[in-house]
């Protein structure tokens, strides 16, 4: 399986990928239970975070957490 990190970089990298296409799905430990987010929603990747910004507010999420990716509403990776 591909490494989390690895996958995120291919699809903002890779000029044959649409990042419009992707959805992140990770573990919120507050709400218990997996959010999605966009890929295009995702500001920065630094270390083992993804980076959002959300009302003027950086939000780090570990790369850990993240659950699944899915392509089109289709799973294409899963921890």
């Amino acid at each position: 399986m591909i490494h989390i990190l690895d996958l995120l970089n291919k699809i903002k990298w890779d000029k044959r990928e649409n990042p419009k296409e992707y959805g992140i799905f990770y573990f919120d430990r507050i709400s218990k239970k997996l959010i999605e987010i966009k890929f295009i929603d995702i500001k920065k990747i630094e270390g083992s975070f993804m980076v959002l910004e959300k009302n003027n507010e950086e939000i780090n999420i570990p790369l850990h957490r993240i659950k699944e990716v899915k392509k089109l509403g289709k799973l294409i990776w899963k921890r």
